[in-house]
Order: C-alpha cells, then sequence, then structure tokens
C-alpha cells in the first residue's frame, strides 16, 4: 500500500486548520506541517515564500474572501497571478463558517438548532460566523449558548469558546463531501485536492485551476 501525500498548508487561524486537515483526510492525503499565522495580512505577507516552496512540493492555502474581493478568482489574481505546479491555493466564500455551515444537517444537530434555521446557499451569506453565532444563540443546549455567544458587554463578537466548538464540531461533526454539495467553493477546493492528490507522484505537476 503507497503512503499518503504528504501536504504542507498555511491558514489564518485555529479553525482553518481544522478545515485543512479535514480536507486533506477527505482527499486521502496528510498534513505535512500546517502554519496558523495569526490574520489574513500575515498570510499575505508569506503568499510568495509558501508559493516558491510549491514548486517541488504540494502546499494548501486557505483564505477567506470576506469583503476583499468581489469573488474568489478575483481574489485569487490579486494574491497570487502564477501559482506554482504543486500550490492549490483556495478562497472560502466568504469565511470558512460557509464550508461548515454548508453540512445543514449536522450543524443543525450539534448546535441545538432546526435545521430550517440553517442557511441553504451558505456562499451567498454575507457574515457566515454572525450567522453561526446567532444560531447558537437560539440553541436549546446551554453549553453551546455560554460557549459560543458572547456575553453582554464583552464587546466581542463570538463567545469564549466559540473557537473550541467549532474545532470539535469540524473534527467530530462535519462532512465535507456533503457540505461541497451546498457550497461552490468548498467543492472546487476539495476538486483541487483530489487533482494534485491524484497527479502525485507519478504524473507531472501541472497548476491547480
Amino acid at each position: 500500500m503507497s503512503e499518503a501525500l504528504l501536504v504542507s498548508a498555511a491558514v489564518e487561524g485555529i479553525v482553518d486548520d481544522a478545515v485543512v486537515r479535514r480536507l486533506l483526510d477527505n482527499a486521502g492525503a496528510e498534513p505535512d506541517v500546517v502554519y496558523i499565522v495569526g490574520g489574513k495580512a500575515n498570510l499575505r505577507q508569506r503568499t510568495r515564500a509558501y508559493n516558491l516552496a510549491a514548486q517541488h512540493r504540494p502546499w494548501l492555502l486557505l483564505v477567506d474572501l470576506n469583503h476583499e474581493a468581489d469573488c474568489a478568482p478575483a481574489l485569487r489574481a490579486l494574491w497570487l497571478p502564477r501559482p506554482s505546479p504543486f500550490m492549490v491555493f483556495r478562497v472560502a466564500v466568504r469565511e470558512v463558517e460557509s464550508w461548515l455551515l454548508a453540512d445543514r444537517q449536522s450543524m443543525a444537530e450539534f448546535l441545538g438548532v432546526p435545521i430550517t434555521k440553517v442557511p441553504q446557499a451558505p456562499d451567498q451569506v454575507d457574515d457566515p460566523k454572525r450567522v453561526v453565532v446567532d444560531l447558537a444563540r437560539r440553541s436549546t443546549k446551554r453549553h453551546i449558548r455560554e460557549d459560543m455567544v458572547p456575553r453582554q458587554g464583552s464587546g466581542r463578537s463570538e463567545g469564549p469558546a466559540y473557537a473550541t466548538r467549532m474545532i470539535e464540531f469540524t473534527q467530530r461533526c462535519w462532512r465535507p463531501s456533503v457540505a461541497a454539495g451546498r457550497s461552490e467553493s468548498l467543492h472546487r477546493c476539495q476538486e483541487a485536492l483530489g487533482r494534485i492528490v491524484a497527479s502525485h507522484p507519478t504524473q507531472s505537476p501541472r497548476p491547480i485551476e
């Protein structure tokens, strides 16, 4: 049996790290090292160096679209117009929470809310993280409300253990293949990972569209 392909990665934060690891596992690959750089500005600053490394070995860069560009292709063109052969540069529309929300049934069960409250088209949601927090506010589970909803007067956009709960959901409940059916940006990410895994190591590397 051949060994799984090792893929290096770089992401903005710890929830993105959990998502990348889950996606690699789903694609039949394994993380080599995942750099958590602490925000979009830091990730962009390091993109050129990561792209140079991707001339020789597989890399995955994941960034949130937010409102930096009109669409994912525009942001990719802005950040990395000439990706290296082994570079998979993908954009979550508009945040990685969109991809998590796309597994509606699992998200509803985890948060303890009716599935009808979970958006059917998460890539079209303007602020997916706020949607997750608002869903948690409706939760029938006390620990979800306490962990994920910001305390009154805190000035924060999420609760004290928001990231912890999202990582737990990603690791234990999230089904990327199901979610890809409702998120085009996630579907494209899975396709790109699948191509690079399939082409290694017997075929010559080629750019990921």
